[in-house]
């Protein structure tokens, strides 16, 4: 039966299908060793199906796998350099891939799978997958800061943020917990809209996705994901919950003592 070579490939763990349609734009893909383009289809039980002159294999069976990541790890399979992969950590045979990255610097969950259809559903902002932080900083936010979070902040290459879910989870010496509720997942915007509003980010951990949540998992910790977890992130989102209000305020205003009047 004929399919989009793109779910093909997904399906045979070369990624989402995304990263599938780039890879199919590259020319890396050959059926019957002719050239193909985007929007071809192609049988993967007749036809011989290549990537850079490899022929594809049948599909794995599927694996769901809820990581831990710690600092210092890069969320990818191969390293540029030798640093250690989410992958290390997970011995298990046959194709993963991480699903929702974290930069080297930042922790917290990352779900690897070879179910391309699954990763392409978690990724693509139209499906409204919610990311959860904890991120600690080094000063305690006034409101205005909390608000720049939830109106949504230009980033250095000229993207405008969706507004973000943000609130003051516990205060920590000078600094505070929060909790950080975004629609998307852009390229360290957590970073960059505090490093903008003036929040020095000392820690980043990624505590759900979607319906996942990290749990009690520790550092460099994984587990395989139950039937009912990975039904649940196949459906599609809750209807999406209202703004979170702050914690109570101290008598003060976060950061500078007001001045009295009298």
């Amino acid at each position: 039966m004929d399919e989009r070579l793109q779910k093909i490939l997904a399906h045979a763990g070369y990624g989402s299908r995304r990263a599938c349609e780039e890879i199919i734009a590259a020319g890396r893909v050959r059926v019957n060793g002719q050239p193909v383009g985007l929007g071809d289809k192609a049988d993967p039980e007749t036809d011989r199906i290549t990537v850079d002159g490899h022929p594809v294999k049948a599909a794995e069976p599927l694996v769901y796998i809820a990581l831990h990541k710690p600092r210092g790890v890069l969320s990818t399979v191969d390293a540029p350099d030798p640093r250690p992969t989410v992958r290390d950590l997970v011995p298990l045979p046959g194709t993963l891939y991480p699903v929702g990255r974290l930069d080297v610097d930042s922790e917290g969950l990352i779900l690897l799978t070879n179910d391309g259809e699954l990763a392409n559903r978690l990724t693509h902002p139209r499906y409204g997958h919610q990311k959860e932080y904890k991120v600690l900083v080094a000063r305690q936010p006034d409101h205005e800061q909390l608000d720049a979070f939830r109106h949504g902040v230009v980033l250095e290459d000229g993207y405008r943020t969706a507004p973000v879910l943000a609130r003051v989870e516990s205060l920590y010496g000078k600094g505070a917990w929060l909790n950080l509720v975004l629609p998307e997942g852009r390229k360290r915007q957590i970073r960059e809209t505090c490093a903008q509003i003036g929040l020095p980010v000392v820690k980043i951990i990624r505590v759900r996705i979607g319906t996942l949540r990290l749990g009690n998992l520790k550092p460099r910790e994984w587990r395989n994901l139950t039937d009912a977890e990975v039904a649940a992130l196949k459906s599609p989102p809750i209807d999406k919950p209202a703004p979170l209000k702050s914690v109570s305020r101290p008598e003060r205003r976060f950061g500078k003592p007001r001045r009295s009047t009298k």
